[in-house]
C-alpha cells in the first residue's frame, strides 16, 4: 500500500481502487514512453513522435489529477479535521507548492 508519512506522524494510504488504477496507468505509459524512445530510434516523422509525447503528458496529467484529488480527499481533510492549525497550513502550503510546480 502506497502510504503518506507525515511530521505529525499518522499514516494515510491511497485507496486500493484508486492505486491499481494509478499502477496500470503508469504501467501503460511506461509502453508508450518506450514506444517513443523505438520511433526515434527509427527516425520516425517529428510529428508522430511528438503526438506520442503529448499522449505521454496527457496520460501523466491524468494520474498526477487522480493522486492530488486522493491526497485532498484524505491528507487535507484529515489535516482540516484534525484542528491542527500548524498542520493545516502545511497542507495548504503543500498544495501551493505543487500548483506552482505545476504551472511552470
Amino acid at each position: 500500500m502506497l502510504a503518506f508519512y507525515t511530521p505529525i506522524g499518522y499514516v494515510v494510504n491511497m485507496q486500493e481502487k484508486l492505486k491499481g488504477t494509478c499502477l496500470k496507468r503508469l504501467s501503460r505509459i511506461e509502453g508508450q514512453v518506450r514506444g517513443i524512445s523505438r520511433m526515434v530510434t527509427e527516425d520516425r516523422y517529428c510529428i508522430d513522435v511528438l503526438t506520442q509525447i503529448s499522449a505521454v503528458r496527457a496520460a501523466l496529467n491524468k494520474v498526477e489529477e487522480e493522486i492530488l484529488r486522493d491526497h485532498v480527499e484524505h491528507c487535507v481533510e484529515h489535516a482540516i479535521a484534525s484542528g491542527d492549525k500548524i498542520e493545516q497550513r502545511k497542507k495548504v502550503a503543500e498544495l501551493i507548492d505543487v500548483f506552482g510546480r505545476a504551472a511552470k
